[in-house]
């Protein structure tokens, strides 16, 4: 059991996707960024997984990306089927799922979300997720998430 409930929801989805092999990692230092994770976790930007949700013509879609990477929001919505995409606000994070920004998880969710994994990730061996609180990560393969969301291998990357 972890202290924290939101890292008991997605070690409890890590364990109901037969994943009880992937450890959950807590630290002192935050990863409430992308660059204060690349300096807890001790990987490249690259490899740190910014789990996003938006509200796809007002449903939950997570759009999973390279942490050096920012996101198309009309490639969100093309890829969900749908007209719009916002991000949710962090108010709507946590009052529906529980989770502060700088921890959203891919997983722990009531129910499984609709996932968009960005074609990018798949380059990686292993990357780096947020474990439901800004001091928690775990490492997973691309492949593995995939799998476990349920999603779809897409391209969401903003061009420059």
């Amino acid at each position: 059991m972890y202290d924290d409930p939101a890292v008991q929801k997605v070690r409890d989805g890590l364990d109901a996707n037969g994943c009880r092999d992937i450890e959950i990692r807590v630290t002192e230092d935050t990863i409430f960024t992308v660059d204060d994770a690349v300096r807890a976790v001790g990987a490249p930007a690259e490899k740190i997984l910014k789990s996003l949700l938006f509200l796809v013509d007002g449903r939950p879609v997570l759009a999973l990306m390279s942490g050096a990477n920012r996101v198309d929001s009309r490639l969100v919505a093309r890829a969900a089927g749908g007209k719009r995409a916002r991000m949710a606000s962090a108010e709507y994070v946590l009052e529906n799922f529980g989770f502060r920004v700088g921890g959203v998880p891919p997983i722990g969710y009531p129910e499984r979300l609709p996932a968009l994994l960005d074609d990018d990730l798949f380059q990686y061996d292993v990357v780096w997720s947020a474990a439901g609180t800004d001091h928690a990560f775990f490492p997973v393969a691309p492949d593995r998430l995939l799998a476990m969301t349920g999603g779809i291998r897409t391209a969401l990357r903003k061009d420059s």
